[in-house]
């Protein structure tokens, strides 16, 4: 057990970590007479390691996430989740919500697509609930950062989040609450071109230039919020407002990351820098889920699909239960960190 565990403990490290890279990064600054102890020299510090670190996880990532992706256009999707019914296809959907796009924004149009397909609006729902805030880049970044604990704990209370969502949704019968132009649609089924590992990789690969490419200016601003959090605030006021002797910092993070448009890279150094200053992890990864899954821009785009009574309604399913779960973790905490 110990030597299976120095082997994991060197792969989150060294490997998902870049622990090398940091080690390596305070050197070649300490050479350039920056001390990397003082508040510019560990801004430039962690400015530069994170920036290469989420910049080369998420290509790998990305292409990965695409590769398998490719296996599920929305047509493909669409068929698999038309075989099972009740929560069974609610789970299948939140499933299938951690092989697509990253962000809320992205997973809007494959919703519009599924709703108008006629698959059941909780279904649709769970898909578009699990898209944004659980992935397989999460669980992957999440491990690199907090441990593999805490990441599959993650993972697992966003499914159940995802399911219990979509669920309640469906019981409610609110169809008549998208939009005329969605229900009205007549879904066309187009055959899948049978793809080689060559079309398969190409299209990884563009996945990559073009993700990377939206996603770079977001992890641009996170980083170097990260940076200012990490080494500038004073650890006082961080453990004041989000620490554990204030009991509404959960609730305080979730409005504070409403406003906030990124997508799970871009809010990896912010959470790192607070969780390093003494914020609970609950209240780190509520902030989290609720900039990934809450986002003004995508309340925006998804108004355009559904009226106001479900979008509040998706809107207040999520935010209770994102705050369920912050709690939660602040609980647990102790015992998987």
């Amino acid at each position: 057990m110990e030597a299976i565990k120095a082997v994991w403990d060197l792969f989150q490290n060294e490997i998902l970590g870049m622990a090398w890279l940091k080690r390596l990064i305070v050197t070649a600054l300490n050479a350039l007479g920056l001390d990397t102890d003082g508040k510019i020299g560990g801004s430039v510090s962690f400015f530069i390691y994170d920036m290469i670190k989420i910049m080369v996880l998420l290509c790998v990532l990305i292409f990965v996430i695409s590769y398998i992706q490719s296996y599920f256009p929305p047509e493909r999707t669409k068929k698999i989740l038309g075989r099972f019914h009740g929560i069974a296809a609610n789970i299948i959907a939140a499933l299938l919500g951690t092989v697509t796009p990253f962000c809320s924004c992205s997973s809007i149009p494959l919703f519009m697509g599924f709703t108008s397909a006629g698959l059941p609006l909780g279904v649709t729902f769970s898909f578009l609930i699990s898209s944004p805030m659980v992935d397989l880049g999460s669980l992957v970044l999440l491990m690199s950062i907090f441990g593999w604990k805490v990441a599959v704990v993650y993972v697992i209370v966003g499914l159940v989040i995802a399911v219990a969502g979509g669920t309640l949704i469906e019981k409610l019968h609110l169809e008549e609450q998208v939009e005329e132009f969605i229900r009205n649609t007549k879904a066309i089924d187009v055959p899948q071109e049978q793809l080689h590992f060559k079309d398969r990789a190409k299209y990884a690969f563009e996945q990559v230039c073009g993700t990377a490419k939206k996603v770079f200016p977001y992890v641009l601003i996170g980083v170097a919020v990260g940076a200012v959090i990490h080494n500038w605030i004073p650890e006082e006021f961080i453990v004041n407002i989000l620490g554990s002797n204030n009991p509404l910092g959960v609730v305080i993070a979730v409005i504070a990351g409403v406003p906030m448009y990124a997508d799970i890279f871009g809010t990896i150094p912010i959470a790192e820098a607070l969780l390093a200053k003494g914020a609970l992890l609950g209240v780190v990864l509520s902030f989290m889920m609720a900039v990934t899954t809450l986002s003004l821009p995508s309340m925006i785009m998804l108004r355009k699909a559904v009226k106001p009574k479900l979008l509040g309604i998706f809107i207040a399913i999520c935010t209770v239960g994102i705050i369920i779960v912050g709690y939660f973790f602040n609980v647990i905490q102790g015992y998987i960190m």
